[in-house]
């Protein structure tokens, strides 16, 4: 799938994307013809971690914006902290960009590319006295910077003469001083009421190696430094952050505005153009923020390595890696950020706006299949013992291009446990002694006889069928129950893994929660190694099920792994938080 697949599918369903500010902006944009009618944008994750939902709507918009006007969208990798950056990361989030259906332009882009000309940028803002070189140490930097109420001091080399920065920035580029001896600083304002703005880092000494460039370098620009000129050099129009980088506009604005124009222009994909060179503008829209639900980066990165979850891909966490693995869609995950909007308000989306775009996509798309999570033994008496009934069901309710599969049906079955009753509660519809209870896709069944083992519990319900009945409605019968049901000989034992919210409160990243592991939800996995399911389940192509009665179900990557087949719930077939 391209980017243009979102854009495309709306249109076949006869919705068309809806508007938000941000169009408005690119619309006015391109009517004045302010960058010659070209949309460029950029997705610039930086490699430290797995992408999650936020992430996702981020992808969405960038992509979609492109393709809605014509236009491109980069993938670049902001990759300037080589200590928490791997190849690992870079190669996860190719992957789940490509799985959510978008295809960037071009080569994937790193900023770790730039690094010749950021240096060269770099001496140029300290040639024209826009920056210097600073002997604080971090320690005494964040003690000069003052606080957002009290202004800061001047470094004590603010003042360094242009021709010795240049010096000692070249040294620092050679590898001969140690972390922290030096940093280069832009030279604004040490009073200025944007913290940001008090005299930034720029570059600082690293003796680590780079997952993209290996040891070339001991230097490295910061992330304020980096995206803008990366941006610049790639020819994005418009600059799409999340409102955390609002305060950071004016720094970025400013690292351009102290550059030469032209050598930006030079150095940039458009050198060569005939247009005139515009440099790109920053725009901020609110970040996805979900309740019962934990975003921050550096606290799933503690979930994974504290062992509270299985990995990045755990079905339980946001990541995209996780969704896709507890069986997510593509499209419930692009439907879902279309429906959450694009705005500048912040704001909570409630959980349940993404558990309802999931369940409404496998609603219409997934084939239906039985299975019995905790088994109990029917024998069906007017059944001849190894007789194997083939009885042929609709794989989808409401869609015959589905197909249909045969299930058998044999003397020996087994039915869920909590179908069941010997002391049956009021308006219970399902088999009790004595009663009558359809089989699902197949006979009406009387219960006339319960075994039990020597503590007392049913382990075995002997029953007839009634062998007339499959397809019909018995006359002067009601018979209002239908349940579920595997063969117990060809029926196929499968692990199944019941998978919950994470955690049980709406803001587990709440200032007031001391430990986010208190909040955990006890249930949020249970594991289920005695469930059967019908043969069709794993004979064919298809990875999503509806279980009928159960769930909306995946099969899991450990199948391979432990030679049974595990199936991870998605999603409960209602919202059982509701309430």
């Amino acid at each position: 799938m391209t980017d243009l697949s979102k854009t495309k599918q709306s249109e076949e369903s006869g919705s068309s994307p809806a508007s938000h500010f941000i169009k408005t902006l690119i619309s006015q944009d391109q009517k004045s013809g302010k960058y010659g009618g070209r949309v460029q944008t950029r997705f610039p994750p930086e490699p430290n971690g797995y992408l999650h939902i936020g992430h996702a709507k981020s992808i969405c918009l960038n992509f979609s914006i492109a393709a809605e006007y014509g236009g491109q969208c980069n993938l670049r990798f902001d990759d300037t902290n080589p200590a928490k950056e791997s190849q690992e990361y870079v190669d996860s989030i190719k992957d789940n960009i490509r799985w959510l259906g978008f295809e960037w332009d071009g080569e994937v882009r790193y900023s770790s590319s730039y690094f010749d000309t950021l240096f060269e940028f770099a001496n140029q803002l300290i040639a024209s006295g826009h920056a210097y070189i600073c002997s604080l140490s971090p320690e005494q930097a964040r003690e000069y910077r003052g606080t957002l109420t009290e202004a800061g001091r001047n470094s004590p080399d603010r003042d360094r003469p242009v021709a010795e920065s240049l010096a000692l920035f070249a040294k620092m580029r050679a590898g001969e001083f140690a972390e922290g001896d030096y940093s280069l600083r832009a030279k604004i304002d040490m009073a200025s009421p944007n913290i940001n703005m008090r005299d930034p880092v720029l570059y600082r000494i690293r003796h680590i190696s780079h997952h993209q460039t290996g040891d070339q370098w001991c230097i490295y620009p910061t992330y304020d430094y980096t995206h803008c000129i990366s941006d610049a050099l790639e020819g994005i129009t418009h600059s799409l952050c999340t409102l955390e980088f609002e305060d950071h506009r004016p720094l970025y604005d400013w690292i351009l505005s102290s550059l030469n124009l032209e050598s930006i222009r030079a150095a940039s994909v458009l050198a060569d153009s005939e247009s005139p060179y515009v440099l790109p503008e920053q725009t901020e829209f609110a970040k996805l923020k979900l309740n019962y639900t934990m975003m921050g980066k550096r606290n799933l990165r503690a979930m994974v390595e504290e062992g509270v979850v299985s990995g990045w891909d755990d079905p339980r966490m946001p990541t995209i890696a996780g969704m896709r693995r507890r069986g997510f869609t593509p499209a419930s995950l692009r439907n879902f950020c279309e429906s959450v909007g694009v705005s500048r308000s912040e704001g909570v989306v409630d959980l349940g706006m993404l558990e309802h775009a999931i369940r409404d996509d496998l609603d219409k798309h997934a084939p239906r299949a039985m299975c019995v999570m905790n088994p109990l033994k029917i024998e069906i008496d007017n059944i001849p013992e190894g007789e194997v009934i083939q009885l042929s069901l609709a794989n989808h309710p409401k869609d015959e291009a589905m197909g249909r599969r045969e299930v058998p049906l044999t003397r020996e079955i087994f039915i869920d446990r909590s179908d069941f009753e010997t002391d049956p509660p009021p308006g219970f519809k399902r088999l009790i002694a004595g009663g009558e209870v359809r089989l699902r896709g197949a006979h009406i069944i009387k219960c006339h006889h319960v075994e039990r083992d020597s503590s007392g519990e049913v382990a075995l319900l002997r029953c007839s069928a009634d062998l007339d009945t499959l397809g019909k409605k018995p006359e002067g019968r009601k018979v209002k129950g239908v349940i579920h049901w595997v063969s117990a000989s060809e029926g196929k034992p499968v692990t199944v893994h019941l998978y919950d919210r994470l955690f049980r409160v709406e803001n587990p990243e709440a200032k007031d929660i001391d430990d986010y592991r208190k909040c955990l939800n006890p249930d949020s996995l249970i594991e289920v190694s005695s469930a059967v399911v019908e043969p069709s389940v794993l004979e064919g192509s298809n990875e999503r099920f509806q279980f009928e009665r159960e769930g909306y179900f995946c099969k899991d990557v450990d199948s391979t792994a432990t030679g049974r087949p595990v199936f991870n719930r998605t999603i409960t077939l209602r919202d059982s938080w509701a309430g």
